[in-house]
């Protein structure tokens, strides 16, 4: 099988070509290269640089493709405030004209990357895909327009998908990590003042009702994450549609990663109480019961040492190949 995979140069992207040309499938690698990483793009895969949004400049690279695996779009639910015609253009817009490249290449079956944000405020935790669809932010919004169209090109285009809401991705293989160039995730920011590339690490709200007063996050290990994305590819073929949360049950609070990051790396790590960021939900858990109904699939690296460890090992190589 040929797959298509958008945003093959970013993280949870890059993850993904490469255990699909383990598995033996045949990859093409589409990205523009804006926030992706050339060398993060696996030696076997075909690389065509193009923009999703522009499919004059990829139509051609699709012929014989069997499916696409989409991760390209921008994912900073606070910038998305800022800019949120941005995110429409990128998120929405790009991805329906890449939809409409696909069905009229032929290619019958597509895996979004959505996300635990087309929730918002939860209701209840652990969170079911069952929940009201309420975004707190228009990067929610902007991926939940994709999967309110899905269903309908389902019906009326014979598109088989799935869409993925994954919670927080975090970690890193040994070739392959988080390398943005405006960080906004916890384990990161947290690593990089180890190294000494920040001097504190914020902590927003120390006041929420949790076991030590910080937000719980449910982390989730990319491998596993790439794991999910080629187990729905497979799971195409008995099911038409898939809509899943790809999460553990269970989180851990920032406190608990900044303690578990001073371990690991040594360092002291100081950290800063600030206010509570607006939007912020004390606790965000993934009920996960139907990713591994569907799917089969059970995270297995997504402990918090696991988490921590791999993210800093990777980090510490990137930082001494840019010296």
């Amino acid at each position: 099988m040929r797959v298509l995979v958008t945003g093959g140069a970013g993280y949870i992207g890059s993850v993904t070509a490469a255990l699909l040309l383990e598995r033996g499938y045949a990859v093409t690698v589409l990205d523009d290269l804006r926030s992706g990483h050339r060398d993060l793009i696996p030696d076997d895969a075909h690389f065509v640089e193009a923009n999703v949004g522009e499919p004059v400049a990829y139509a051609d690279a699709l012929a014989g493709h069997d499916a696409c695996l989409h991760f390209a779009a921008s994912a900073e639910a606070g910038l998305s405030m800022q800019r949120p015609e941005a995110f429409y253009a990128n998120n929405t817009a790009a991805t329906l004209r890449l939809l409409q490249a696909l069905v009229n290449a032929g290619i019958e079956r597509f895996v979004l990357s959505s996300t635990c944000a087309v929730y918002g405020q939860p209701e209840r935790v652990p969170i079911s895909e069952d929940e009201p669809k309420e975004p707190a932010n228009a990067y929610g919004h902007s991926k939940l327009l994709i999967e309110q169209a899905l269903p309908w090109l389902g019906e009326l285009r014979g598109l088989r998908y799935a869409a993925l809401r994954y919670f927080n991705a975090a970690g890193a293989t040994e070739r392959r990590g988080e390398d943005h160039a405006v960080e906004t995730h916890l384990i990161p920011l947290v690593l990089q003042v180890a190294e000494g590339r920040r001097a504190e690490i914020d902590v927003y709200g120390t006041d929420y009702p949790t076991r030590d007063g910080t937000c719980v996050r449910d982390y989730i290990h990319v491998a596993d994450l790439a794991e999910a994305h080629v187990l729905a590819l497979e799971r195409l073929d008995e099911h038409e549609r898939i809509v899943c949360n790809l999460g553990t049950g269970s989180g851990f609070t920032v406190c608990e990663v900044i303690e578990a990051a001073r371990q690991l790396t040594g360092h002291a790590i100081p950290a800063h109480e600030a206010p509570r960021r607006a939007g912020d939900p004390a606790t965000l858990v993934a009920a996960a019961g139907r990713a591994h109904a569907l799917l089969g699939w059970t995270p297995r690296r997504s402990d918090l040492e696991e988490l921590v460890g791999s993210a800093w090992r990777w980090q510490q190589q990137r930082s001494a190949r840019r010296v």
